[in-house]
């Protein structure tokens, strides 16, 4: 080989990593579009359900009120059940949250691509 075939071998290799290079940053900022766009979702989702618990749980107190006849005694039930939901939550933390979160996250980086075979 002569010089003028490095050349062009260098500036292929040059050109070649540097198509790389932006296919990585392309895969890159796609990914991170779908978690965060996961991650917004997640949080509206929760945000809507604690206020659709609050109201649930203000019907409950209210009706509960009028059939015990004291608010105290109405409020400390409801307590009591949002104390079991949070130990239920907490006991089965690994399968409601890890294991969901950790899977999707695992598929989203870690799938193959379509490029590669």
């Amino acid at each position: 080989m002569n010089e003028i075939d490095y050349k062009k071998l260098f500036t292929e290799a040059r050109n070649h990593f540097s198509l790389e290079w932006d296919y990585t940053k392309l895969t890159a900022v796609e990914k991170l579009a779908v978690l965060l766009s996961a991650t917004a979702f997640v949080a509206v989702v929760i945000i809507i359900c604690t206020f659709a618990l609050h109201y649930l749980f203000s019907t409950l107190i209210t009706v509960l009120a009028e059939a015990m006849g004291c608010t105290w005694g109405a409020n400390l039930v409801a307590v009591g059940i949002l104390l079991v939901l949070l130990l239920v939550v907490f006991a089965f933390k690994k399968q409601l949250i890890v294991n969901p979160i950790a899977r999707f996250v695992s598929k989203l980086f870690l799938k193959p691509e379509d490029h590669e075979q």
